[in-house]
């Protein structure tokens, strides 16, 4: 306890302030608050596909001449993934059958029947990713189950990153994956002997995701 009187109010201010400096400097004061430090990472999120801006273009020789190309469109499904990182994402995407566009409606319903994708019987193809290795920035190789035409096979997926940006409806990431499948494999036959249609398809799916 000071007994001793203050010279003039400015001595009176100094002497405690001084005091305190001390105590803190010599850890005399401890921190109330001891809960951890919040962490900046998000974790796994969901990321519903926007199937407005979303869409899966295939191309296959004709003829042995040209390179035809068609897409279908309306891609539905998740990715779950954690965009704080590198981390590999899981996709698990379903794209509609009746939702193949050539450009020509005749096209599109030999398409439809049961000499290519059997949309009566098969109305649906389907991939899930089975696991990835980063390949670069924001690129992964990933390897997953395609399931067409009810033949489920292994296929590896060159897979990028093509964009993100924070926007009014919401956080929203880009990707696009590119791969190539045989169709005789899957039953798809029709052309491949009389080499009037080719039997490997080039795929590249360009998906817009929102985080949910």
């Amino acid at each position: 306890m000071f007994t001793s009187r203050c010279v003039n109010r400015l001595s009176c201010f100094l002497i405690p302030a001084g005091l305190l400096a001390v105590v803190i400097l010599t850890g005399g004061l401890t921190r109330q608050d001891d809960s951890p430090t919040p962490t900046t990472a998000d974790g796994p999120s969901v990321w519903k596909i926007d199937t407005v801006h979303s869409t899966a273009m295939f191309r296959v020789m004709h003829m042995g001449a040209g390179a035809f190309w068609g897409r279908f469109n309306e891609p539905t499904g998740e990715i779950k993934w954690d965009h704080t990182g590198q981390a590999c994402p899981e996709f698990d995407v379903k794209i509609p059958i009746s939702s193949i566009d050539s450009g020509n409606s005749n096209l599109d319903k030999h398409l439809r029947s049961p000499d290519f994708f059997n949309e009566p019987e098969f109305p649906d193809m389907t991939f899930k990713s089975t696991g990835c290795t980063p390949n670069g920035e924001d690129k992964w190789d990933m390897t997953g189950k395609l399931t067409l035409l009810g033949e489920t096979r292994p296929i590896t997926v060159k897979l990028e990153k093509v964009g993100m940006a924070d926007t009014s409806r919401g956080m929203r990431t880009g990707f696009e994956a590119t791969f190539t499948i045989t169709r005789s494999e899957h039953g798809m036959t029709w052309g491949v002997e009389r080499g009037s249609l080719g039997d490997e398809v080039k795929i590249i799916v360009a998906l817009e995701t929102i985080r949910q």
